[in-house]
């Protein structure tokens, strides 16, 4: 018998010079501000990216030509120590609602004006099995670098 091995969470944790409350406003309400204009979906360029603040919120994103393009939705909204988010891109980063991957972000401080974050992107076996969700997975994982480092700039700043 043959054993399919679940590809890995992806999992990042680094510190910001922020309060956990300003590093959580500045993840959620100014998600503009620092999201890679490179990460969206949609044929024109991306404009501004949004989370609702609150469960069942929608996580979307506007491009230049004025198309709003579903991300996800919020699943857990508890400022300012943790936000969970469903990610509903599929492996062509095509929004898919029966997709459910999840998006999970902690904050909790560790100094005076520091926060560390703990971040954690799980579900990936949901894309599949096999070299193909590997490959998406490293993709992803890559991906959540760049943007993650995007957030620690701001968050820092």
């Amino acid at each position: 018998m043959s054993q399919t091995i679940a590809p890995a969470a992806i999992r990042k944790s680094f510190t910001v010079r922020a309060t956990p409350e300003r590093a959580f406003e500045v993840f959620t309400a100014g998600l503009h501000r620092w999201w890679p204009k490179s990460h969206s979906i949609g044929d024109a360029p991306l404009k501004m990216a949004t989370i609702e603040p609150r469960v069942g919120g929608r996580w979307y994103s506007l491009t230049e030509d004025g198309v709003e393009h579903e991300w996800g939705d919020v699943l857990a909204w508890e400022p300012p120590a943790r936000l969970i988010l469903a990610w509903r891109l599929n492996g062509a980063f095509t929004y898919d609602p029966d997709l459910l991957t999840e998006v999970e972000v902690c904050f909790a401080a560790t100094g005076e004006g520091e926060t560390r974050v703990d971040f954690e992107h799980r579900g990936l076996e949901r894309f599949g099995a096999g070299e193909a969700v590997q490959a998406i997975r490293g993709g992803m994982d890559q991906g959540w670098g760049l943007i993650l480092d995007a957030f620690q700039t701001v968050a820092d700043a």
